[in-house]
């Protein structure tokens, strides 16, 4: 049996130990049927046209895990910011750990999706937030409504400064041969609320995990929220992460992705501004090396005047790896005086490694300052021979001048543990020490 027909199949088992209310009973009905209709994206899908699900759709997986796996901290620890104190909902193989999470309901809401898509008290912000902007005629998305069982609910009131960072982070244990995650995640940050959050999926052994995510997020009016993704997995696991951010006026939202490691990932990051005067800022690091493949689609749509839009991704590839960067800036024509930046750029450091690049702009307003590039080149010779010249070794040279190219993306991050914290991976995948602990 082909892997798209054990999801169809085995859906009624699933609906009969999920315990949801009826009306999300027939939402996930509608999006099986959406999934079934449509199957897979293939690389005849412009938007998938340079990234293949091929390899991972054609084996089996286990789709319901047996129970939880004890893990003990010890093992998880130093995927953990550790010397931060810090709110953490954390999942093994998709089901929740409490013994490893600290959630809250004080003050905010750090706790289970699950919980909140039952319980009377979140009956209201279910019904206004959950499944609305996360478009169910992607086939995907559609998957990822009808099975999804568990995530993180995330609240943050009207006027709070939450007090610490707010950790989401799957593992997968290896206990299943081969497993297929489908997390769902909400988050809701009220009216001059500020947070930030950092996720994570993270294998602990060497075994085949694909993990379809979906977020939806909601920053209110006046409202600060930064989001990190450290994308750092073992080179069997792959990640499809959709997530889409509503903005209303006046917010502020930042999105900082860093791809380091993984067999595929695919990256679908969706802006939408519902009011005026409203930034919105996409980051992103990749180093690859092998045949990694990590595949960056973006969208800004801009929607209402005088908002600001900020993407830079810089990539570095290396051996076989390959990079796809897919970004669109979409402005309605009555989103004049919008000013909307795009840039990537990307180093390759190896003759087999490759780069797929389609910046986009779509302007249907006439006052506005839009810009966007993309270059794909390798290391300034010149600038390398000046390096060595001064006694710098010709690896150590090459991995200052890639930390250079990327430096400007990790110095907007905000939190110094986790800037700390990216640099170490850096310097790791570069193989070298540069005091990057500064």
């Amino acid at each position: 049996m082909e892997f798209k027909e054990k999801l169809i199949s085995s859906h009624l088992a699933f609906e009969d130990v999920a315990d949801l209310p009826e009306n999300l009973h027939q939402s996930r009905i509608s999006a099986l049927k959406v999934f079934e209709k449509k199957g897979f994206p293939t690389k005849k899908d412009e938007a998938w046209k340079y990234t293949s699900l091929l390899n991972l759709v054609n084996q089996d997986y286990s789709l319901f895990p047996r129970d939880v796996t004890n893990i003990e901290l010890k093992e998880v620890k130093k995927y953990f910011l550790y010397d931060t104190d810090t709110y953490k909902v954390i999942f093994i193989d998709g089901v929740y750990s409490p013994f490893l999470s600290n959630t809250t309901h004080d003050g905010i809401d750090v706790c289970l999706l699950s919980a909140a898509l039952t319980k009377p008290k979140y009956k209201k912000l279910i019904e206004t937030y959950f499944n609305k902007i996360a478009p169910q005629e992607d086939s995907l998305i559609a998957l990822n409504t009808s099975y999804a069982k568990e995530g993180a609910f995330i609240y943050i009131p009207r006027s709070i400064d939450t007090e610490k960072p707010i950790e989401i982070i799957h593992f997968s244990s290896g206990k299943e041969k081969a497993i297929w995650l489908q997390p769902r995640n909400l988050i809701v940050v009220d009216q001059n609320a500020q947070v930030q959050i950092i996720e994570r999926h993270q294998s602990l052994k060497d075994h085949p995990v694909v993990t379809n995510s979906v977020t939806e997020i909601y920053v209110h009016q006046d409202a600060f929220m930064d989001y990190y993704k450290l994308q750092n997995d073992l080179e069997t696991a792959s990640l499809i992460d959709n997530t889409f951010i509503v903005q209303e006026k006046n917010s502020h939202a930042s999105v900082h992705t860093f791809s380091l490691g993984g067999k595929l990932i695919r990256n679908n990051l969706n802006f939408f501004h519902k009011g005026e005067h409203i930034l919105s800022t996409l980051k992103g690091v990749t180093i690859l090396k092998g045949k990694q493949h990590v595949d960056h689609c973006t969208l800004v749509h801009h929607a209402q005047p005088n908002c600001e839009s900020h993407q830079d991704y810089k990539g570095i590839f290396s051996e076989r790896s390959e990079g796809v960067f897919n970004g669109q800036i979409l402005v309605d024509k009555i989103a004049q005086k919008t000013n909307a930046f795009q840039q990537n750029n990307n180093i390759l450091l190896d003759d087999k490694a490759s780069v797929n690049t389609k910046p986009q702009l779509e302007i249907y307003a006439d006052d506005v300052k839009c810009s966007h590039g993309c270059t794909i080149g390798q290391l300034d010779e010149e600038a390398l021979f000046y390096l060595r010249s001064r006694g710098i070794p010709k690896k150590e040279a090459k991995a200052l001048m890639t930390y250079a190219f990327a430096n400007n993306v990790l110095e907007s991050v905000k939190l110094p543990s986790l800037k700390k914290r990216i640099n170490k991976q850096i310097a790791n995948k570069l193989g070298v020490s540069l005091g990057f602990e500064l």
